[in-house]
């Protein structure tokens, strides 16, 4: 099946993944779908996340089950959406429901240098995937609304976070505990032990979407110098077949393997940087369509319906918890987790990827309409 029938056929049947609550998960797909659209310029992708996220935001931008005293840091990425639909539909709620989520983060529980808790039940502690879910938002808050202090906060927070969970390897662990209180943090540093290939690709798309809404001046020198860095590893650690491996930097882990979210979200992230020419663009260009081609023709499978799904994700990890249910930041708890299909997680950063991939050969619609299949 080609890509565009798949994505299609996946936003058609696809149901609000927490039971309509606003959620990240949600949003992994509506940044999918507008992408798609900037593409493309096919209105089936606007008519579909119109379908999808106008039963979430009230007509008095109140968002479905959101209540930002949880200082969960995964429903800010949902919201970065909101700013073309506002601009696009003149309609005021989705304006009001983005100021909700800039309030939250103006009371959002911070570590000590600066850097928002993960969540409220997670005190102290920074994960990659939470850089993704909050700070490209509040920069296009920031650019929305003239308020470049906020753009200044988002930068130091990614300079801080990324000291704090650097290996010596060039990459980066999953998370940081400022209290070194939790089981999974090294209690010297805070860090936890593992480079989790999905954490890596919440941070690569990150920065990669950080450096595309700002200029290239002396304030984004040291993060673009980052970015460089971590995708010339992130490249170098690519398997022969495309992919890239759960637990990423090591090869000769028994049990580890090639993982479809994480391909999808460095696919990604090579493609845009090097669309825009941020850097390293012929090696990018090769690699990240090497990844999608893969993803393309190897993981996307019918099922015993018939139904293509994209295989070989793993559904969710994460790092502590509570009693009975904690996860220990190993090598090997990362590859105990759950191996699903078509998740948010993977299905969404894959149609990033394609619709970057699209843009970078300057199509314009030339897949076709999927409207009529």
């Amino acid at each position: 099946m080609d890509p565009i029938t798949y994505f299609d056929q996946y936003a058609r049947r696809y149901t609000p993944y927490k039971g309509g609550s606003w959620c990240y998960e949600d949003g992994c797909i509506y940044r999918g779908l507008r992408l798609l659209f900037e593409a493309t310029g096919e209105g089936y992708w606007t008519a579909h996340l119109h379908r999808l996220i106008d039963r979430q935001v009230a007509s008095d931008g109140t968002l479905l089950g959101y209540d930002p005293a949880e200082y969960n840091i995964d429903h800010i990425l949902a919201g970065r959406v909101l700013f073309p639909l506002a601009a696009e539909t003149g309609d005021g709620r989705y304006k009001t429901a983005a100021d909700q989520l800039a309030s939250q983060l103006e009371t959002h529980p911070r570590i000590l240098a600066g850097n928002y808790w993960h969540k409220q039940r997670y005190p102290h502690q920074v994960w990659l995937d939470g850089l993704y879910m909050g700070l490209p938002f509040q920069i296009e808050y920031a650019l929305a609304t003239g308020n470049s202090a906020l753009i200044v906060d988002a930068l130091r927070q990614f300079e801080t976070a990324l000291a704090r969970t650097a290996t010596a390897k060039g990459l980066y662990v999953h998370g940081y505990d400022d209290s070194r209180k939790q089981s999974w943090a090294d209690p010297i540093t805070g860090k936890s032990s593992t480079v989790w290939a999905r954490a890596v690709g919440w941070l690569a798309m990150a920065l990669v979407d950080t450096l595309a809404l700002l200029p290239n001046d002396k304030a984004t020198g040291a993060l673009r110098l980052n970015t460089n860095r971590l995708l010339d590893e992130v490249m170098a650690r690519q398997t022969p077949s495309g992919f890239w491996l759960q637990v990423l930097d090591e090869p000769d882990l028994a049990g580890n393997y090639e993982e479809s979210s994480a391909s999808a979200m460095f696919a990604y992230a090579l493609l845009r940087y090097a669309r825009l020419g941020l850097a390293q663009a012929d090696r990018a260009i090769v690699a990240g369509r090497r990844a999608l081609e893969a993803l393309i023709s190897g993981r996307l499978v019918a099922d015993d319906q018939g139904i293509t799904r994209l295989t070989t994700i793993v559904g969710v990890a994460g790092l502590g918890g509570f009693e009975g249910n904690y996860r220990d930041g190993s090598p090997g708890y990362y590859l105990s987790e759950q191996v699903v299909a078509d998740d948010a997680k993977g299905v969404g950063p894959l149609m990033m990827a394609f619709a970057e991939d699209q843009l970078l050969r300057g199509a314009t619609g030339r897949q076709g309409s999927a409207s009529s299949r």
